[in-house]
C-alpha cells in the first residue's frame, strides 16, 4: 500500500526556514571571516577596512539622507529600464520566434549588436541624448533586452510543433494560436529570460551611472574609488547585492503566479 508523503517526511532542506537558513550560511561565513582578517591586521585598514567601518560609513550616509537618495534613484533606473527593455526584447522575440522571415530580417543584426560591450555605447548615448536620465535608462534597457530577446525567441522556435499543428486541427490561427497553445508553452522560458535580464539590468546599472551622473549606487562606487574609500565602495557593492537579491525575490513571487497560471 503506497502511503502519501507529509510535510513531516519532506526532506529538511526542502522547508521554508531550512532554505533561508542555507543560504545565509555562506554569507556569514564570510563576514567572519573579513572580521577574523581585518581584526588580527592581516590585510591594513586602507585595503579592506572592517564590516563595522562599512556599517558604520553605511549610518553617517544614511543619517544625512543621502543613502536613501542614492538607492531609491539606482532603483528607479533599474526598474524603468528593465520594463522597456524586456518589453521590447518580448515583442522582437515574437517577431523572430513566430515568423521566418522576422528571423532571417533581425537574427544577424540582433547577434553582432549582442557582442558590443556596454561601455561601448556610453559614448554614443551621451553624444544622442546628453548627460540626462533618458542616455542612463536606454543603457540598462539595452542590457535587458538581449536575455529576455535571447531565451524567448529560442524558446518559441523550439515550441513542439504537434502541440501547434494540434491546435492548428481545432481551427486556431494567428492570436488565437499564439495565445492558447504557443505562449503556456514558452512561459517557463519567459520568467528565466526576465530573471536573467533584471541581473543584467543591475550590471548595466553601474556603467550607465557613469554618465556624468551626480546620483546612484554606481556613481557612488566612482566616487568613493577617486577618493580612496574603500568603506564605501564595499557599502556600494553590498547594498547592489542586496537589492538584486530584492528583487529577484519579488520576481520568484511573479513567477509562480505565471506558472500557476499557464502551466
Amino acid at each position: 500500500m503506497t502511503q502519501v508523503a507529509t510535510g513531516r517526511d519532506a526532506p529538511l532542506l526542502s522547508r521554508g526556514w531550512a532554505r533561508v537558513a542555507g543560504g545565509l550560511a555562506l554569507p556569514v561565513v564570510i563576514v567572519a571571516v573579513w572580521a577574523a582578517v581585518t581584526g588580527s591586521g592581516l590585510v591594513p585598514p586602507y585595503r579592506l577596512p572592517t564590516p563595522w567601518a562599512v556599517v558604520q560609513a553605511g549610518a553617517d550616509l544614511a543619517a544625512g539622507g543621502d543613502l536613501w537618495l542614492h538607492i531609491a534613484i539606482s532603483t528607479q533606473r533599474v526598474v524603468v529600464g528593465f520594463a522597456f527593455g524586456a518589453v521590447i526584447g518580448l515583442a522582437i522575440a515574437a517577431i523572430v520566434g513566430l515568423s521566418r522571415l522576422g528571423s532571417v530580417l533581425l537574427s544577424p543584426t540582433l547577434v553582432a549588436l549582442r557582442a558590443v560591450p556596454s561601455l561601448a555605447w556610453v559614448p554614443l548615448l551621451i553624444l544622442w541624448f546628453q548627460i540626462g536620465e533618458e542616455s542612463k535608462i536606454i543603457l540598462i534597457a539595452i542590457g535587458a533586452f538581449f536575455p529576455v530577446y535571447t531565451t524567448v525567441a529560442d524558446a518559441l522556435r523550439h515550441v513542439d510543433a504537434q502541440l501547434v499543428e494540434a491546435g492548428r486541427s481545432f481551427g486556431l490561427r494567428a492570436w488565437s494560436l499564439f495565445r492558447t497553445v504557443q505562449l503556456p508553452a514558452v512561459v517557463p522560458s519567459i520568467v528565466s529570460g526576465l530573471r536573467l535580464a533584471l541581473a543584467q539590468a543591475w550590471l548595466f546599472l553601474v556603467a550607465a551611472e557613469l554618465i556624468a551622473s551626480s546620483m546612484g549606487l554606481g556613481w557612488l562606487l566612482n566616487d568613493s574609488q577617486t577618493n580612496g574609500r574603500v568603506d564605501r565602495i564595499l557599502l556600494a557593492i553590498v547594498l547592489l547585492a542586496l537589492l538584486g537579491t530584492l528583487t529577484n525575490a519579488i520576481l520568484v513571487v511573479a513567477e509562480r503566479a505565471l506558472l500557476r497560471r499557464w502551466v
